[in-house]
């Protein structure tokens, strides 16, 4: 019934050229009533974080395959990751390219690997930045990029190419996991000062094989993940719409982010989904923004 209910509401949204097809599944394209709402809702949670004083820090969505080599992404998620490649060869080459292409082969297999991989979270490419001694207070970022997930699907909420707005925490233990928490209050506030019922629970990553299942055991143990879900498609199973991770040490050892004396730095992020988020508010509110109730349009700017 999931499925069905998923498909239903894609097709709604592509017949009211909310969203725009391309062929392939979890690729499409945003109309001006869909970015509409991305931006009220991103300007939220602006407000929301004011009192943090975060730094702004803006990244194309792309990292560099060294630092995404070192971020462990590749031993945890395979399944998910998206690597850039390109062609480099000579005119010869070349001739050889375009031969395996119009014989309706594989011609990707020309192609060679570069220095980038896309993005997938937007947190990713602040590490590497920090690297070196932080002071005793820590620091906040603010950080929004399209992030790439290979994971094709039916379903609308489930886009390979979102955008997320994150807010990253790194310094001692006591403060990062006082962030999240803290964000934890506020997302239930904001969601619900749009008309949403969200509610959170424990949640772990995607981690990959048998020894994912490890990881992700321990990630629940230790209560390292909380999300915010609603429900958009199904009560059931309702969607993530935004997530709340303590990472411990481990970007603060793996990117030599350390205090003075010594002591790796501690991190954690905050996310929002904002092709999500704005999903849920079409399938609560309705398609037309016009008939949103008058409180949610000004809380969103949509006047």
């Amino acid at each position: 019934m999931s499925e069905e209910a998923q498909a239903a509401f894609l097709e709604e949204l592509l017949a009211e050229k909310i969203l725009f097809a391309t062929g392939v599944p979890g690729v499409v394209g945003r109309s001006a009533t869909f970015e509409s709402i991305v931006d009220g809702f991103d300007g939220l949670v602006k407000k929301f974080a004011k009192q943090d004083r975060a730094e702004i820090m803006r990244f194309p969505p792309v990292v560099t395959r060294t630092n995404f080599e070192k971020s462990d992404y590749l031993r945890s998620f395979p399944q998910l990751m998206g690597s850039i490649h390109t062609f480099v060869g000579n005119e010869r080459d070349h001739m050889d390219l375009l031969k395996t292409f119009e014989a309706g082969e594989d011609w990707s297999k020309k192609l060679t690997k570069t220095d980038v991989v896309l993005c997938p979270a937007a947190c990713y490419p602040v590490y590497p930045t920090l690297k070196g001694i932080i002071p005793d207070e820590g620091r906040i970022i603010d950080v929004i990029s399209y992030c790439f997930r290979h994971e094709p699907s039916p379903d609308p909420a489930r886009m390979q190419l979102f955008r997320m707005h994150e807010n990253v925490c790194i310094g001692k233990p006591e403060k990062v996991q006082a962030f999240r928490d803290s964000w934890l209050e506020r997302g239930l506030s904001m969601f619900r000062s749009v008309g949403l019922e969200p509610h959170s629970d424990l949640a772990n990553d995607p981690f990959f094989g048998r020894a994912g299942k490890m990881l992700a055991v321990n990630q629940r143990d230790q209560n390292l993940k909380f999300e915010i879900l609603h429900p958009i498609t199904s009560v059931e199973k309702p969607t993530a719409i935004a997530s709340f991770n303590y990472h411990q040490d481990h970007f603060g050892h793996l990117f030599g982010i350390h205090f003075e004396d010594g002591s790796d730095a501690h991190t954690a992020c905050v996310g929002f989904g904002l092709e999500r988020i704005t999903l849920a508010l079409l399938k609560k509110h309705g398609l037309d923004t016009k008939k949103w109730p008058a409180e949610i349009r000004k809380t969103l700017d949509l006047d």
